[in-house]
């Protein structure tokens, strides 16, 4: 019987370009569709809708701005200068890898160009030599919510198959121009939010779209991008061999609210529909449930001849994806709804919650691990974890952030029991290992990191960094390879 995390377990933690590295108009980057994204400090933070609204003409206005003032994505941490000081620091907490992501516009700034842009492909160059140089190994993902704009705004995103050749075109060259120095690919981030964000995750713009055709054309997008993932997956087996390739799910753990079969039912449907973006990817085909789903609604999805043929031949070696919260589903219009990962679900009372409204599930993570493991028979990772917070900073600049390690305790010990069960976790990496700017809200005080960074929501502070008090019980956790808690 397995006993406790598997010897070479990777421990580590994630971020994503777009929110950490800043540097938006250095050495040649584009645009990307999260350089618009805007900070709105009188929003609720759980208006998700409210803090990702895009139209064409909120676009006009960012292209024409050209300042970071409310676009925080813009300076992120500044990452793109103060690398080797983070990476430093990840390696003193003991960090086996770092999930990272290669902004796409900062290759090709347009997505169109035939030749890539060589000083944003310097940059990666010298991020990834120096993580091996430290003994992190690095998980890159190539689509991280951070599209050339220019694709969004000439093609509406995903929506027309052109992208498809110029992400493939992205992909082939970072296989080629980082093959000695990655070995584990992710394709798209949380590919199942293009339903929730379809501008962050695919560059559509609503406004453009039919009246009556949206959620077809997301579900059009969506095909595009699991073709794209399947083509770019052949590749990376064939460019560096020995290397595996990931798809991304966010898990949205769903339960019944009560054991009434109605809410029952809906919440089966809900998991099912959370696991077909999953599917697609592992077993190389449409759920037959979707594709009677597309024929109710009328949703007709245009496919190239061979595209079933591609998707069912080059499949993902691993699963990865990203736990905050569990959910929970009822068939009772009106019941009380709680925040989560850019999602809102009926309040769960046996449950505590973060500032933000996120329920705190370490037994869900549990679940669906033994879900995963048992539907896929794959490997996984959790890529993503961690709980969102207002840190206070004391005279003496200590951040005592004990309920941090709370979350993060209670979650390993679940993790622990999964793998006891059978679970093959190969590892683990939290979400924003150092503070940087939030996905949905672009709030700076939305702090998940190990490592406190000194700038506010509005952009002032000096960017400094300082350890918390996680910072040091993580460093533990790594050293005892799980074992030690306390």
């Amino acid at each position: 019987m397995t006993k406790g995390f598997p010897e070479n377990f990777l421990w580590g933690g994630a971020v994503a370009a777009n929110q950490v590295e800043g540097a938006w108009n250095v050495d040649g980057k584009g645009l990307s569709v999260a350089d618009v994204a805007t900070y709105k400090s009188n929003l609720k933070l759980d208006d998700y809708e409210g803090h990702v609204s895009i139209s064409s003409d909120v676009i006009e206005k960012a292209m024409a701005d050209q300042s970071d003032k409310i676009y925080p994505k813009r300076r992120g941490i500044d990452f793109y200068h103060r690398y080797e000081e983070d990476l430093a620091l990840f390696a003193e907490m003991g960090f086996k890898t770092l999930r990272v992501s290669i902004a796409w516009s900062r290759i090709f700034p347009t997505g169109e160009e035939e030749q890539p842009n060589e000083l944003g492909l310097q940059f990666y160059d010298r991020l990834f030599t120096e993580m091996r140089r430290l003994g992190i190994e690095p998980i890159v993902t190539l689509s991280h919510y951070e599209m050339p704009l220019a694709l969004s705004v000439k093609y509406n995103g995903w929506v027309e198959r052109k992208v498809i050749d110029h992400f493939v075109r992205f992909s082939n060259v970072c296989f080629n121009r980082y093959k000695d120095l990655v070995k584990y690919w992710l394709t798209f981030n949380e590919i199942d939010s293009i339903n929730r964000h379809p501008f962050t995750t695919a560059g559509i713009i609503p406004d453009r779209c039919p009246e009556g055709k949206e959620e077809e054309l997301v579900y059009q997008a969506l095909h595009h991008q699991f073709v794209a993932s399947a083509m770019v997956t052949a590749d990376c087996h064939r460019i560096i061999p020995g290397s595996q390739v990931g798809c991304m799910l966010t898990k949205l753990t769903c339960y019944p609210n009560t054991c009434n079969p109605e809410d029952v039912e809906v919440t089966l449907k809900k998991n099912l529909h959370n696991y077909f973006y999953a599917d697609v990817q592992v077993f190389g085909e449409y759920p037959v449930m979707i594709e009677k789903m597309f024929e109710r609604k009328n949703i007709q999805i245009k496919m190239e001849p061979n595209d079933r043929d591609i998707l069912r031949k080059h499949t993902v070696d691993f699963i990865s994806f990203s736990y905050y919260m569990s959910l929970t589903e009822s068939a009772i219009d009106g019941m009380e709804k709680t925040a989560g990962n850019t999602i809102m679900g009926v309040k769960n009372p046996y449950l505590p919650s973060t500032d933000w409204g996120w329920q705190i599930d370490p037994v869900g993570l549990k679940i669906s691990l033994i879900e995963l493991y048992d539907r896929y028979k794959k490997p996984l990772i959790i890529v993503e974890n961690g709980m969102g917070a207002f840190d206070k900073v004391e005279s003496d600049g200590s951040i005592h952030d004990d309920y941090r390690i709370n979350y993060f305790r209670e979650h390993f010990k679940q993790m622990k029991a999964a793998i006891e069960e059978g679970v093959d976790l190969f590892g683990y990496t939290s979400w924003g290992p150092i503070d940087l700017i939030s996905a949905g809200t672009s709030q700076m005080s939305k702090r998940y990191g190990f490592i406190y960074v000194d700038q506010d929501d509005e952009g002032n502070g000096t960017l400094n960094r300082s350890r918390k008090d996680s910072f040091y019980w993580y460093k533990k956790v790594i050293e005892s390879n799980g074992e030690d808690l306390e």
